[in-house]
């Protein structure tokens, strides 16, 4: 199995690599600026058609929330713009697309795990580009997979573990908010999923279309994630430091975080038969692969 990659550095592009590795049938193809740029179709276009895939998978995005609030143009011309071409253009291959979404599509005024019927309302710039993304997708090729996940982390890239080892080795005491619920997702894991996702949609089946949350089976705070990873942490000798549960209101960001980010994963399980790894498992083996190749954050 073929796959192609839209970019090549974020954390589940490099994920699928170091997957591929591990699957003898799938040989992966990525593509990342300046010589593949979602910005600019046709350097995708030229680079699947020479590539060849079965699927194409399009992890690509602007991500930097706060940022997009003063950005609002290059966000909405990456994750809704580039997205979009990228549909197109497996559309013209007769391609399925895997394409990858996100939990701040909703407001986070929900009481219970979103389901993917549930309506959108996004409350930034980012989710608002990410939501407008997912239309896009949709409308551009009727064989594609919108995956929603949140709270994604990695043995690399910039997310929430690696900064709070980081913190941890620079500060006595670290403030975390502890009033967003939401579930961490191990990028190796979207990875798998997405690898076993791809080889039933090779053989596309029209119900296989639309939106499936893919996300970690353990809900939690910020600060309960922050605890358990310097909990892993110091069981192994690495770094640790203690936690301080703070309100989001004392810790003002430019752009508004969903309250409550949990997505329910029934879908991913009766359409896939994909069941999460738990987070206690997923964190062991990310601070297994940081702090065996690092002194420091």
């Amino acid at each position: 199995m073929r796959l192609y990659v839209i970019g090549a550095e974020g954390q589940v592009a490099r994920s699928l690599r170091e997957a591929a590795s591990a699957n003898p049938d799938v040989t992966i193809g990525c593509g990342s600026r300046p010589t593949v740029d979602i910005l600019d179709p046709v350097s995708v276009a030229a680079a699947i058609a020479s590539f060849r895939p079965d699927v194409i998978v399009n992890p690509a995005a602007y991500t930097a929330v706060d940022r997009a609030e003063d950005e609002p143009e290059r966000a909405f011309a990456i994750n809704r713009d580039g997205a979009q071409a990228v549909a197109w253009i497996a559309r013209e291959h007769d391609l399925p697309i895997v394409h990858l979404s996100t939990d701040y599509v909703f407001d986070g005024g929900k009481a219970s795990a979103y389901l993917e019927t549930d309506d959108t309302n996004p409350q930034g710039v980012y989710g608002r580009s990410k939501c407008e993304g997912e239309i896009v997708v949709a409308r551009a090729n009727p064989h594609h997979v919108i995956l929603r996940t949140s709270w994604v982390y990695a043995p690399f890239g910039n997310n929430f573990v690696r900064t709070m080892l980081r913190l941890a080795c620079e500060r006595d005491r670290i403030r975390v908010v502890n009033d967003q619920m939401g579930c961490p997702t191990y990028a190796p894991d979207i990875a798998a999923a997405i690898i076993s996702i791809s080889r039933r949609i090779r053989n596309w089946r029209d119900e296989y279309a639309g939106i499936t949350n893919l996300a970690g089976p353990d809900a939690m705070t910020w600060y309960k994630f922050a605890c358990a990873i310097f909990r892993q942490s110091a069981a192994r000798g690495g770094p640790s430091v203690m936690v301080e549960p703070i309100t989001t209101s004392e810790y003002p960001t430019r752009a508004v975080r969903p309250v409550n980010s949990r997505l329910s994963t029934k879908r991913l399980r009766s359409m896939f038969d994909i069941g999460m790894p738990l987070t206690e498992a997923s964190l062991a083996d990310c601070l297994d692969r940081l702090l065996a190749k690092w002194g420091a954050p």
